[in-house]
């Protein structure tokens, strides 16, 4: 990652500990939940590894060509979904090609994502802008949204807490908001 290697380290925890707590979430759930979460830990441990500071692991070539076919294989129950119709799933898709694609990039800029910043290239020298800038408004947008839903409304006093997600939905929300949020800080450094 472009800078100190602390927020390479701090975008590394973040997205381990998303990765964890759906790990947790998938344990508790059944059906399209439990797969969901899974790809969430997928996800989360992936982006988690794509994180690391490449003075503690700069990966070889071939590590980030698993990455590309892990993500890729990721995005298929995504598109199934999407072409569904599947709102959720759409964003899974988005997310899984969103790492596919920082990973052609560190493959054919070494230097560039991640790792940005300590392989030689400047940052900003992998990656297509245009689908780089539509990427970040999509995360950007997603980020927004995601974090209005958690922003406490004011409700009356005699009804119940109309509006808000519950408790556990609450948490993976928050899930998603910061992994969508370590998306946005990879590709900034793409």
């Amino acid at each position: 990652m472009h800078g100190p290697a602390l927020s390479g380290w701090l975008l590394v925890v973040v997205c381990a500990a998303g990765g964890a707590y759906c790990l947790l979430r998938m344990r508790r759930s059944s059906g399209e939940e439990r797969r969901a979460a899974g790809g969430e830990a997928v996800m989360g441990f992936g982006m988690a590894a794509m994180a690391l500071p490449a003075t503690v692991a700069a990966p070889p070539e071939w590590v980030l060509l698993l990455y590309v076919a892990v993500f890729g294989l990721a995005a298929l129950p995504g598109l199934s979904g999407a072409l569904r119709g599947e709102g959720h799933h759409a964003h899974h898709l988005v997310g899984s090609l969103a790492m596919v694609y920082m990973a052609v990039a560190m493959v054919v800029a070494p230097g560039a994502g991640a790792h940005a910043g300590h392989g030689g290239a400047a940052p900003g020298t992998g990656g297509v802008p245009l689908l780089t800038g539509a990427l970040l408004a999509y995360f950007g947008a997603y980020v927004l949204r995601s974090g209005t839903r958690l922003v406490p409304v004011a409700v009356p006093s005699g009804a119940a807490g109309a509006g808000r997600p519950a408790a556990g939905a609450e948490l993976t929300l928050v899930c998603r908001l910061s992994m969508a949020l370590a998306m946005l800080a990879m590709l900034l450094t793409l």
